[in-house]
């Protein structure tokens, strides 16, 4: 092989190795921030991966928020109408959050199927409910007559 074949392959073989690493370096960093939606009813069959951040959500059960007297910890249950999953949160919720309403709520899954979360979506009108909740309610049959997701 002559010497500008040879100088020619490895600058071929030089690109080749820099838009791999590249692209591996791409893959990596949008694996890390994607946050998949798991419904109560995929939680409590044991679906959702334990300690990976994702996304719950449903209607916040009647009854079922719990403040605490002297810090911002909030408990309260998330329902599809098939199951429900308990959420933990520190921290103040949106204006807009309140019992029998739809909320998407971003964190970690513990060992006890509680899930610990460091964000709160709610609603954001009066007729409004999240996609991810709309389809997940459709797909359950329980959706309640006239709660149409708006884009």
């Amino acid at each position: 092989m002559n010497a500008v074949r040879k100088k020619r392959l490895y600058i071929v073989l030089a690109i080749l190795v820099g838009v791999s690493a590249a692209v591996a370096l791409a893959l990596s960093a949008l694996q890390e921030n994607i946050n998949l939606f798991y419904t109560p009813t995929q939680i409590a069959k044991g679906e959702a991966p334990q300690d990976t951040r994702i996304r719950a959500g449903g209607m916040v059960a009647k009854g079922s928020v719990k403040r605490s007297a002297d810090s911002l910890d909030v408990e309260f249950m998330v329902t599809d109408f098939a199951e429900s999953v308990t959420i933990r949160y520190r921290g103040i919720l949106p204006d807009l959050f309140r019992e029998e309403q739809g909320i998407v709520a971003l964190g970690k899954l513990g060992a006890d199927g509680v899930l610990i979360a460091d964000e709160v979506l709610a609603k954001h009108d009066e007729n409004y409910m999240p996609p991810e909740v709309t389809k997940a309610l459709k797909e359950s049959g329980k959706l309640p007559s006239g709660d149409e997701a708006k884009p």
